[in-house]
């Protein structure tokens, strides 16, 4: 698969899940997610995805510190319904990288690693995400700002025709590139800007 040189570059999220050790899925149950693991899920690379990756990361780092975050231990929160805006693909990412889960999660073995009702929507909180540790070390509530990573001045006009079919190679190349290229400033240029990405400690 080739993919922007750039998605190398975004730091990796670390964990350990109980689940995948016992299973034997991962020695150790250490797992590693790369912004790429991100891309296949969703099926493309957008402001988006790059904010769910970078969030949950920015989220898991002041929960955890310099421990490694626990796949399966965190609650998720969000105040939109799933159905709202780009909350839905938010999700999805968010519960690849927490393994929190809905209704349709795992159900666990005998008591344990339970992964459902782990997610949750429509929540009365006074930000975009809430994670909340289960083991009840702490909460944090964040929010993306991505309005602070404004888009090239072409993109628009060149998203436009692209869609409405009229738009040569050129064109069309130039629109993929101008893409990505805020993705990539977003993840690397304020990956760590709290202007950007604010995470707030509740708890």
């Amino acid at each position: 698969m080739k993919y922007p040189d750039f998605f190398d570059a975004i730091p990796r999220i670390v964990l350990r899940d109980p689940l995948a050790e016992f299973l034997g899925a991962a020695d150790g149950g250490l797992i590693e997610y790369s912004y790429l693991d991100a891309v296949k899920l969703a099926g493309h690379s957008c402001p988006t995805v790059a904010s769910a990756f970078c969030l949950t990361r920015r989220a898991m780092r002041a929960l955890y510190g310099d421990a490694l975050p626990e796949r399966g231990g965190l609650r998720v929160a969000f105040s939109a319904s799933v159905a709202d805006g780009v909350t839905g693909v938010t999700a999805n990412v968010v519960s690849m990288l927490t393994g929190a889960a809905g209704e349709g999660g795992f159900k666990g073995l005998a008591g344990s690693f339970e992964r459902r009702s782990l997610l949750s929507f429509n929540a009365a909180i006074p930000s975009d995400i809430r994670y909340t540790r289960r083991d009840g070390h702490g909460e944090v509530d964040t929010a993306a700002h991505l309005s602070q990573v404004p888009a090239d001045p072409e993109l628009r006009p060149l998203m436009q025709r692209c869609l409405s079919g009229v738009a040569d190679a050129n064109e069309r190349q130039r629109f993929a590139a101008l893409w990505q290229d805020r993705v990539r400033r977003i993840l690397l240029d304020h990956g760590d800007d709290a202007a950007v990405f604010r995470v707030h400690r509740t708890a």
